[in-house]
Parts: C-alpha cells; sequence; structure tokens
C-alpha cells in the first residue's frame, strides 16, 4: 500500500522552529520528485516546497524562502521541511505529496 504519512506538526510562538518528517512506504520513494503542501482554514491548498528525486533541486514558495529549507534521506524514505522563523500565516495543516499521492496531515499552529 502506498502511504505519506506526515508528523511532527503542533503548536509554536511565532519566531520559534519546527521539524516536519513525512514517512513514505509501498513505492520506490528515490524515484520521485515529492514535496510540501498547506492547507489554511478558507483557504486553498498550495505548495510550499518541493524537492527533486536526487535531492539536485528544491523549489520554494516565495513566502517561505530563506525561513523553510526542504530535504530527504532516500536510504530511509524519509521528506523533511525545517521551519524557522515561523509566521502566524503558515498556521495550516501541512502535507506531503507526490505527483499522484497525498499523505495525511499535520496541524501547524503558531501563535503571535
Amino acid at each position: 500500500e502506498v502511504q505519506l504519512q506526515a508528523s511532527g506538526g503542533g503548536l509554536v510562538q511565532a519566531g520559534g522552529s519546527l521539524r516536519l518528517s513525512c514517512a513514505a512506504s509501498g513505492f520506490t520513494f528515490d524515484d520521485y520528485g515529492i514535496g510540501w503542501f498547506r492547507q489554511a482554514p478558507g483557504k486553498e491548498r498550495e505548495g510550499v516546497s518541493c524537492i527533486s528525486s536526487s535531492e539536485g533541486s528544491a523549489y520554494y514558495q516565495d513566502a517561505v524562502k530563506g525561513r523553510f529549507t526542504i530535504s530527504r534521506d532516500n536510504a530511509k524514505n524519509m521528506l523533511y521541511l525545517q521551519m524557522n522563523s515561523l509566521k502566524s500565516e503558515d498556521t495550516a495543516v501541512y502535507y506531503c505529496a507526490t505527483d499522484s499521492v497525498r499523505g495525511r496531515g499535520t496541524q501547524v499552529t503558531v501563535s503571535s
């Protein structure tokens, strides 16, 4: 069964940090680019960051550039998102996804 499971969310004060993890199983992880998406209440889902299959390139949404860092460990089938200098507008449910699979999300709440 193909699965992506995000974890690591929580409640943090503005300016704080969180590290999200995404565990992948049921497919050849290092064959796929993968990314993080988020959806805030009342808003559409948006892409946050993505990384190529070989870790050769990464993309960041303008709003998170310089604050978030995406990485992956293909040996462990894991994806990460280090989030620093968090802002209240980063509050959302965060998902990891490939082009065909989306995992269950993890809630990130940033208090101002």
